[in-house]
């Protein structure tokens, strides 16, 4: 196995590549406060070993993590808490309540991801769901305060990308990690020191006046950076923030352009627009390598995120 690669940033706070689909795709957040840790989301069951190691190398044991706080319940990044907490003696996992019975009882998370996935590459992506003893799980709604060694996280219910995702405030730093509801950054897009960023529409709960709302609360905490799962810190929040807006207010008006079609035409048809349109921002943003590879990179994005603005509209 590989050594964890661990990304330092100020105020104890880490990114772990969890090696999930490529590198820098899918982050572990970690924590460190006086010889005690939290983590930020789990990715997946392959990803518990990098995590442990990582802990090492920031001289953590395991029984010195305190938390493991979920963003939300998606695999990547909560596939692998049932495992990792396994692993942690004395830690405790913060959810949203809408999210906390699926950790306790996956098999409904499991059956919901055969339905996006397929049962064989859902095995192949996650492993097997492993469950979460009910009295280690701590239900965090809007408002929920945890405290590591006496710094205190805040929670805050930021829906949009679904229903039970929670983003986490660092009252020490002000920062906020945000799971997906912040969107997605890929550092491969970077250009000159600028991040890229647009928003994850997987299925099944994207809406669109929901995420521009939660963006709007989240932009008036004015953090100076985020930590997103996809991936790590992003700052120059403000215009992020704006950015973001624009392109959920793209993405429904992708969806609206496409409504009155059905089946498989909608799917591909949706999956031709979003491509043009991913490919069309990151161009914009100066990013000069080939479109091939560019497609490569937004792939997995262009899929899930046609089949999310499906469902949004099928749900209206």
């Amino acid at each position: 196995m590989p050594r964890a690669h661990v990304i330092p940033y100020d105020h104890g706070i880490h990114a772990v590549d969890s090696l999930y689909e490529r590198q820098l795709f899918d982050a572990v957040h970690v924590i460190v406060e006086n010889g005690r840790a939290a983590l930020v989301d789990t990715a997946t069951n392959a990803a518990a070993p990098l995590v442990i190691d990582a802990l090492a190398q920031l001289g953590i044991a395991p029984e010195q993590v305190d938390w493991v706080m979920l963003t939300h319940v998606h695999l990547d990044h909560a596939g692998g808490a049932g495992l990792l907490m396994s692993k942690l003696p004395n830690a405790k996992l913060t959810v949203h309540p809408r999210g906390a019975r699926h950790m306790v009882d996956p098999s409904k998370l499991w059956a919901g991801t055969c339905e996006v996935y397929g049962a064989a590459d859902a095995e192949r992506k996650y492993g097997q769901l492993v469950p979460v003893a009910a009295d280690r799980v701590v239900e965090t709604g809007d408002g929920a305060t945890v405290s590591l060694a006496g710094r205190a996280f805040e929670i805050i219910d930021t829906p949009g990308h679904a229903r039970h995702h929670v983003a986490i405030r660092d009252t020490r730093s002000g920062h906020l990690f945000t799971g997906d509801t912040f969107g997605i950054s890929y550092r491969d897009f970077d250009v000159d020191g600028r991040a890229l960023i647009f928003p994850s529409s997987t299925p099944v709960q994207f809406d669109p006046p929901a995420l521009i709302a939660t963006l709007d609360r989240l932009l008036a905490l004015k953090p100076e950076a985020v930590y997103l799962t996809h991936f790590a810190q992003v700052r120059d929040v403000p215009a992020l923030g704006a950015q973001m807006k624009r392109m959920t207010a793209a993405f429904a008006d992708l969806g609206l352009r496409h409504e009155t079609l059905q089946g498989a035409e909608r799917q591909a048809r949706l999956e031709e627009a979003m491509g043009e349109l991913l490919v069309g921002e990151v161009r914009r943003h100066g990013v000069t390598m080939d479109e091939a590879a560019v497609r490569r990179l937004l792939s997995v994005d262009i899929e899930l995120n046609a089949a999310g603005i499906i469902a949004w509209l099928d749900s209206r």
